[in-house]
């Protein structure tokens, strides 16, 4: 079987590696791919954007079946384009992925069905949204309403912060078309929690939970940033808070999707808060958690292949899921000056890391022999052990492994986990 892996960042090349265990894969194709993904799976030099050279790709070597990572190519259409040449695809189509591609639908999705989450308001005017935050109560959250690469959220504290993040995103258009609707909703309080499912649209499996670092620097401080790390199994959730977030938020937002004529089919991520009032929803993904995915991953004891075949299929609940009862640390290697701006060609000294210590690349590429960065997120050293403390004690002693100049990672990933 020939597969084709859609995208070149960390999540991609965690896919690539477990989908090369299989001894059923033949040719492993990932587009555009990154240099750590070249000695698994042949690099294909086309954009994830490129939705029609895409397709002509798969269709001339016979792609047996797509795994789409990244939001953009899943939310212009890809699966639907792929799917209509007879090419089987994991990801959701084009009026599925709006999960992701649109938070003012899915802040009305949740409002229409009851599932958890917090107040809100939708703004398509700047005076409008500029009037309303001139009292509204703070801190508040701003969000653009498309896609904006996992940074499209500004949590504003003060009133002066409220207005700049309006003004930014509706007026300098610092995130595009993206930013044409904007929503400013209640700012939760509370544990954040990651989960990512399987759903077929007819039954879901939950993956083990996870904690992202979204903030760039130590502490939860500095901008937001598409994940400077992740730990798994995150220790705030809880076999009862598993089973209460199942029943009213999982299960009714695949029904939701269902009656809304837009079956879901591929992973479903969702981001909560655990707050006073229970668990809540911040954001939906319609595709893999980055890198949430690159510490969950490492913990699946089934075959992936078989389980994104299934989804595709619409017969998950025929197939095995299971995990581990391991722990995970993933520690992002970021290039300096990120999320901010990005120092690139840098070049990189990786070291073989020790048994129990993975290194998958994102933002890099080769320059002649030379492995340089390429981007913003760098590395990413995963670890996984017994416990999340000797998780997290690996994964940052897998770091000493690496540098290149300007390396900035955060020094507090698991900490709060820990403290937990």
């Amino acid at each position: 079987m020939d597969v084709l892996v859609i995208g070149s960042g960390g999540r991609e090349h965690a896919l690539v590696v477990s989908l090369s265990k299989n001894p059923d894969v033949g040719r492993l194709f990932a587009l555009p791919g990154n240099a750590g993904m070249a000695s698994l799976a042949t690099l294909v030099p086309i954009g994830t954007k490129e939705l029609d050279r895409i397709v002509r790709f798969a269709k001339e070597e016979r792609i047996d079946f797509v795994v789409v990572g990244p939001d953009d190519p899943l939310v212009l259409g890809l699966v639907d384009l792929l799917e209509a040449e007879g090419i089987p695809c994991f990801g959701p189509s084009k009026r599925a992925a709006i999960l992701e591609g649109s938070k003012v639908f899915s802040k009305g999705l949740m409002k229409r069905y009851g599932i958890p989450s917090a107040a809100y308001e939708v703004f398509e005017r700047v005076e409008d949204a500029l009037l309303y935050a001139k009292d509204c109560t703070l801190p508040s959250v701003v969000k653009a309403d498309g896609l904006a690469l996992g940074k499209g959220v500004v949590i504003a504290y003060t009133r002066d912060e409220l207005l700049a993040a309006i003004k930014a995103m509706m007026v300098d258009k610092v995130f595009g078309q993206s930013g044409e609707k904007i929503i400013i909703e209640e700012f939760l309080t509370g544990f954040e929690i990651s989960v990512l499912t399987f759903t077929d649209g007819v039954s879901l499996r939950a993956l083990p939970s996870s904690m992202d670092h979204k903030r760039a620097y130590d502490g939860d401080q500095g901008p937001n940033t598409g994940g400077m790390g992740a730990i798994a199994p995150n220790p705030y959730y809880t076999p009862e808070l598993q089973e209460l977030c199942m029943q009213r938020i999982f299960l009714p937002t695949m029904d939701a999707m269902n009656k809304e004529g837009r079956t879901f089919k591929g992973c479903l991520y969702f981001g909560l808060m655990l707050t006073p009032d229970g668990p809540k929803v911040i954001e939906y993904n319609a595709r893999f958690g980055d890198p949430e995915l690159q510490a969950v991953l490492p913990l699946l004891e089934s075959d992936l292949l078989s389980i994104l075949m299934a989804v595709s299929q619409q017969c998950l609940k025929d197939v095995e899921v299971n995990f581990s009862s391991l722990s995970s640390c993933c520690v992002v290697l970021a290039s300096g000056g990120y999320p901010l701006c990005c120092e690139t060609g840098k070049r990189i000294t990786l070291c073989e890391p020790e048994e129990g210590i993975m290194c998958l690349h994102a933002g890099t590429s080769f320059e002649g022999e030379s492995l340089v960065t390429n981007g913003g997120r760098v590395l990413n050293v995963v670890a996984t052990a017994e416990t999340l403390h000797e998780a997290v004690e690996k994964a940052y002693h897998g770091v000493s492994f690496v540098s290149f100049d300007g390396m900035q990672y955060r020094k507090d990933i698991g900490k709060i986990a820990l403290e937990a």
